[in-house]
Parts: structure tokens; C-alpha cells; sequence
């Protein structure tokens, strides 16, 4: 079942619109939360779909520090949900060992060409491309 794109809705549902108003277009403790428990990865042995086990904050935090990577552009929990989503999707394929992965974050989050709200408008565009309603109620 697909959703209607966002384009569509006139006017912003209203918990979006209180979501924006608090967060801006940056993820949340919450928010980060809700979008990092949907992501899945696809176990190499079996080939099936699985859930992640996801990285906290002060994990993400850890692996930066001790990999001596600086981000300086970061807002909110944009790089937790990034960690997550290489995890998810590179972490130990193309993205080979953890010094790689801290590089990885700094190069989505710090991207000179993206303003830091790239992050989560990405986000937006592929969980409204894939159908799936993003539960704002439940990221305040």
C-alpha cells in the first residue's frame, strides 16, 4: 500500500507541521529513534531482511572520538541516524571497518554541498517513496 506523495498534501498535516515548528527539518531524539527501528539489513547468509541492533548516541559519540573525527556541521541527531543507516546499509561491505565508518559520517554530514537538513528532507523522500507514513505524533 503506497501512500499519496508529499507534494499532495495541502495543507501540511498538523502534526508535521508541530514537528517542524519544534525540530525543523533535523531529526530528534524521538524522531531518530522511530526512523532507526525501521531499518533493516540484509543478513548475507540467509539473505533475508532483519532488523538492525542500532547504535545510541553516546555509541555514535564513541566511535567518532576514538577514530578522531570531528563533525562540523551536525544538528540534533542527524549523525546518529546517519551511523544507523551506514550500518544498515555499508557498515562491513563498502564501508569496511570502523575508522571507514567515522570517515563515512563526517563525509554525509559535513557534505559541502548539502545544507545540514539534507539528512532528514533524504529521509523524508524515502520514506514517502517507499510508501511507509511517518508517525509525527509519535516523534514528540
Amino acid at each position: 500500500m503506497h501512500k499519496r506523495p508529499l507534494q499532495d498534501y495541502d495543507p501540511i498535516p498538523n502534526d508535521m507541521r508541530a514537528y517542524l515548528r519544534n525540530y525543523d527539518y533535523t531529526f530528534s531524539k524521538k524522531a531518530c529513534e522511530w526512523a532507526v527501528s525501521k531499518m533493516r539489513k540484509k543478513n548475507s547468509s540467509t539473505g533475508q531482511s532483519e532488523k538492525i541492533e542500532t547504535w545510541t548516541k553516546e555509541q555514535v559519540d564513541e566511535i567518532l572520538k576514538r577514530n578522531n573525527v570531528t563533525l562540523d556541521n551536525n544538528i540534533g541527531y542527524n549523525y546518529v541516524y546517519v551511523a544507523n543507516m551506514l550500518k544498515a546499509d555499508k557498515y562491513r561491505s563498502s564501508i569496511p571497518d570502523e575508522s571507514h565508518l567515522a570517515l563515512g559520517i563526517k563525509d554525509v554530514i559535513d557534505d559541502v554541498d548539502c545544507s545540514p537538513y539534507c539528512v532528514f528532507l533524504e529521509w523524508m523522500a524515502k520514506m514517502d517513496g517507499n510508501g511507509i507514513p511517518i508517525e509525527w505524533e509519535e516523534m514528540m
